[in-house]
């Protein structure tokens, strides 16, 4: 990447702690990519001081902003324009500078969506889905599958009232299961995401697994089982899967994928994907 100019754009990510992002990477490889002359850096930003981190970029004439916890409830409110998305979801990750008009966006469903279609091949349309939590990342994946047509998304979560407020999102085709889920709710459908923590280790072991809500004995060679944890690349689930012949995914294609929309959002150009996915695969090698 050549040395920033006078005319430089800027981007940034905003979080806390945000010393570990991987943004800095995958849009300054990006940017290097396509020669744009744009510079991405990562801001610590603590809680509480969203609303004035946003009038900032307004204020500096940053062009895009990514947001990560904790302030994408905040930087929602705080954005003069919302997306669909961000609007149904009331979280922002990813804020477009439109010449002073703050635009919020949240890319991380269209962002899996394009991830299990281009390293799956999985289309959601008419395909029965469990989603596994209901945090910011769950609801957000189950509201793009519920958009892309599939025929059912099951929520399971340790609070059901939690998993009822995220299937509210999702219409019709929702289905909240708690206390113990059905296993025919998890041995007939077609995918499996783990939009937790769980696993969240430095390797898959049979104690992290059996941590997760169902049992993983009801994975078959029928379903596509993504984890959308990047660190470990495989997961305790994931380990799980593929031993029963299942198609198997980790997070890193949807962390590329919706930073890739995000990277267009900004710069109006197709984000250099193969790039990007090559450069945070090979920070994710031990």
């Amino acid at each position: 990447m050549s040395q920033p100019t006078g005319s430089t754009r800027l981007a940034a990510v905003i979080g806390d702690p945000v010393r570990h992002s991987l943004s800095p990477l995958l849009h300054n490889t990006a940017f290097a990519a396509l020669d744009l002359d744009w510079v991405y850096v990562a801001l610590e930003v603590g809680a509480g001081h969203t609303a004035e981190a946003l009038e900032a970029m307004r204020t500096l004439g940053i062009a895009g902003l990514s947001v990560t916890m904790p302030h994408k409830e905040a930087a929602a409110a705080a954005c003069d324009e919302l997306s669909p998305d961000a609007a149904a979801l009331r979280a922002v990750n990813c804020v477009v500078n439109d010449g002073g008009r703050l635009i919020g966006h949240n890319t991380d469903g269209d962002g899996f969506i394009a991830a299990i279609d281009a390293e799956l091949g999985f289309d959601p349309r008419g395909r029965r889905c469990v989603v596994l939590g209901a945090g910011g990342a769950a609801r957000s994946i189950g509201l793009a599958l519920a958009r892309s047509g599939a025929s059912q998304i099951a929520v399971i979560n340790r609070t059901a009232e939690r998993a009822q407020q995220a299937a509210e999102l999702f219409g019709e085709v929702a289905l909240v299961v708690s206390g113990g889920p059905e296993a025919s709710v998890i041995a007939e459908s077609d995918l499996i995401v783990n939009a937790t923590s769980v696993g969240m280790s430095t390797s898959a072991t049979d104690g992290e697994a059996a941590e997760f809500p169902f049992d993983l004995e009801l994975i078959g060679n029928h379903h596509t089982v993504v984890d959308i944890v990047y660190r470990p690349l495989l997961t305790p689930l994931l380990a799980h899967a593929q031993a029963r012949g299942a198609r198997t995914a980790n997070g890193v294609a949807m962390l590329t994928h919706q930073a890739a929309i995000a990277f267009t959002l900004w710069t109006g150009q197709a984000a250099p994907i193969e790039a990007m996915t090559a450069a945070v695969s090979a920070s994710l090698v031990d």
